[in-house]
């Protein structure tokens, strides 16, 4: 097995686990302090990459488009909790499941409504589009590189805003004990917006970067929602630090399952047969591994008590 191949594929799954942590970053925090299950995150990781699309094509410019989706995503998150989610707060959780389905399926008509059924394209400038000598011989995609350097700062910034500023310790405490934090004079509806507002950013950054990959569709972000949501499980509800190994694990398996099952299941099985199994194999240990990590630590790898 070419090693070029295996560095390749390890890089391919790193950046696939980094877009999942961004993902599931936000939804951890808001379950984690809002005990609010928004099945609509999704929707705001598709959000971002309609409004990236957009903006480029209006100012013919990949980065200007960039910098100005992620506040433009804050800022839908942010109506979107004022209007809605606020008042679900004292709800039980299936009410909170059904209202935020009612969101993805009110998105994907308001996108459609907007630009249409068809997908939108967000090209890269010529800049990210060449290839960047990462060892001797060894080549990989500038843009897929960024992505990683992007989603580590990102994870990093996060981590110490969290860990290491006035506000991320109110974050902390309102995902303790919320009522206390209240009865002390802090504005729990405030703190809530500005969490909810942060993972909708987190969210439309990871789906303005997917978007140069993929088509920017309707529905984009509903199948990657699953995978963010195993990557809670796994990791711990509510914390940062286990969503972020827990996606770079998922990101890898599945990656290296897609890469190299149908290479390995060749060896028993007929062509067909093997390059349609593998991915189904491969999504399958993802969930297995969540299964194990469930039998040996039900509260996650790294629960947010113990954090």
């Amino acid at each position: 097995m070419p090693f070029a191949l295996v560095a390749e594929q390890l890089l391919n799954g790193l950046q696939l686990g980094l877009m999942l942590f961004l993902l599931a970053a936000g939804l951890t925090l808001v379950f984690g302090i809002m005990d609010m299950i928004n099945l609509a995150h999704g929707s705001l990781y598709m959000v971002g990459a309609y409004l990236a699309a957009a903006l480029q094509g209006w100012t013919g410019s990949f980065v200007l488009a960039v910098l100005l989706a992620i506040p433009a995503t804050l800022a839908v998150g942010v109506a979107v909790e004022i209007v809605v989610l606020r008042t679900l707060y004292d709800r039980d959780h299936l009410d909170q499941v059904l209202a935020t389905f009612g969101l993805i399926l009110f998105f994907n008509e308001a996108v459609r409504l907007i630009w249409g059924p068809a997908g939108l394209a967000l090209p890269l400038p010529a800049w990210l589009t060449v290839p960047v000598p990462i060892l001797p011989g060894i080549y990989y995609p500038a843009y897929r590189l960024a992505i990683i350097v992007v989603a580590l700062l990102v994870a990093l910034l996060l981590y110490l805003g969290v860990m290491r500023t006035r506000i991320g310790m109110l974050i902390r405490a309102g995902a303790s004990n919320r009522e206390m934090i209240g009865a002390l004079g802090i504005n729990i509806k405030l703190l809530y917006t500005l969490v909810f507002g942060l993972g909708a950013a987190l969210a439309g950054l990871a789906g303005l970067m997917q978007a140069p990959i993929l088509t920017v569709q309707i529905g984009m972000g509903e199948n990657i929602l699953i995978l963010a949501f195993v990557v809670i499980v796994i990791g711990g509800i509510g914390s940062i630090r286990g969503a972020f190994l827990a996606a770079i694990f998922v990101g890898l398996i599945d990656t290296l399952g897609r890469a190299f099952l149908p290479n390995l299941l060749r060896q028993v099985l007929d062509s067909a047969s093997a390059s349609t199994a593998a991915p189904a194999l491969s999504s399958m240990l993802i969930y297995l591994l969540m299964a194990m990590v469930l039998v040996v630590r039900p509260e996650g790898l790294f629960p947010a008590s113990r954090r």
